[in-house]
């Protein structure tokens, strides 16, 4: 142990002593004059360059103050502008690392005038923003150049909403139900831009094969000047499985004069369908309905007639009729008349 501490601060020794050579060496102080030159070098040449003159671009922030809380706006001005300037390179250094600007705020007791489009004018917007440059520095540009706002005072209305876009099922699979939640938004606008809203529509959706209940969040289209509460929807859409199912239908003459009668080989039709699992077990044949109209008969060629389906439900899909076509004949059948 002690052997070791005496290795130890003899190697320090010795290291320090060969530290204190090469700093003290010859090669040692040309390198470091040499250094010194080339900051002085430098320094001298981003002098001379931070005295021409540039140009940058650096961003404001923007506020709006004193809104009263009946007031609902519509459309807000942006929360930063971005602006361009042109002055010496000194100048804009101290821009970009040393200043820091002050947002650019507009009272809104000075715009309120009665009307619910504002528009600030682009040289007050400049006039605020020269007051925190140097009297050197010169303003380009704004962006964007008008800065505007839209605002509502006590108007609004409920509006339904609806989905703008398309959702399937995957295969076995139907859609049973797409739900909006909620299925109506508040609408703050100007009284004669509401007056023109009567829907609102989500953003474009495009939901496909589903298997499975899915929900999910979707904004509302963005209608200029108004204002959604809330501004998004969950759309849920929830999906059952088909299973085939089969009943027997009786085939009806429709619109047959007195004395005339249809009669159908075979008189009843099977109807195939699928249907969702929770309708499997209610749907019956009694919401299935085959007519054959007399005028068809009458413009019909052949010895047969296809079936047609004039009512089935509508959550019922892939219809199948078997037949598809029967024979048939018109009967005549004797009328007693009133006076016998």
């Amino acid at each position: 142990m002690l052997f070791g501490k005496k290795n130890m601060k003899r190697y320090n020794v010795l290291l320090s002593r060969k530290i204190r050579n090469i700093l003290l060496s010859d090669k040692t102080r040309e390198f470091l004059i040499f250094l010194f030159f080339v900051l002085i070098s430098f320094s001298f040449w981003m002098l001379q360059m931070l005295d021409d003159v540039y140009q940058t671009n650096f961003s404001m922030q923007v506020r709006l103050k004193n809104v009263p809380k009946e007031v609902v706006m519509t459309a807000e001005l942006p929360s930063e502008i971005t602006v361009r300037v042109e002055d010496r390179g000194t100048v804009l250094l101290n821009y970009m690392l040393g200043r820091s600007f002050y947002p650019l705020a507009f009272d809104f007791e000075d715009y309120d005038g009665g009307r619910s489009s504002v528009s600030i004018p682009l040289e007050e917007v400049k006039k605020k923003i020269s007051a925190q440059l140097n009297t050197t520095t010169k303003l380009l540009a704004v962006r964007p150049d008008s800065l505007g706002f839209i605002y509502a005072k006590g108007s609004a209305k409920k509006v339904p909403v609806a989905l703008d876009g398309q959702v399937t099922a995957g295969r076995e699979f139907y859609v049973s139900e797409v739900k909006l939640e909620p299925d109506s938004v508040m609408v703050y606008a100007p009284e004669n831009l509401l007056n023109t809203i009567h829907t609102v529509y989500t953003e474009p959706v495009s939901i496909k094969g589903v298997t499975d209940t899915i929900t999910k969040q979707v904004k509302l289209q963005k209608i200029k000047g108004a204002k959604f509460v809330p501004a998004t929807e969950k759309i849920s859409v929830m999906v059952d499985m088909y299973s085939e199912k089969k009943v027997e239908v009786p085939i009806v003459g429709l619109n047959f004069p007195a004395g005339k009668a249809l009669r159908t080989f075979p008189s009843k039709a099977q109807v195939y369908f699928q249907v969702g699992v929770k309708n499997f077990s209610s749907v019956t044949s009694d919401e299935f309905f085959i007519g054959i109209s007399y005028d068809e008969l009458l413009r019909n060629k052949g010895d047969q007639v296809i079936l047609k389906l004039k009512k089935s439900p509508e959550y019922v899909g892939h219809l199948r009729i078997v037949p598809p076509a029967v024979d048939y004949l018109i009967e005549e059948r004797f009328v007693k008349s009133d006076e016998e």
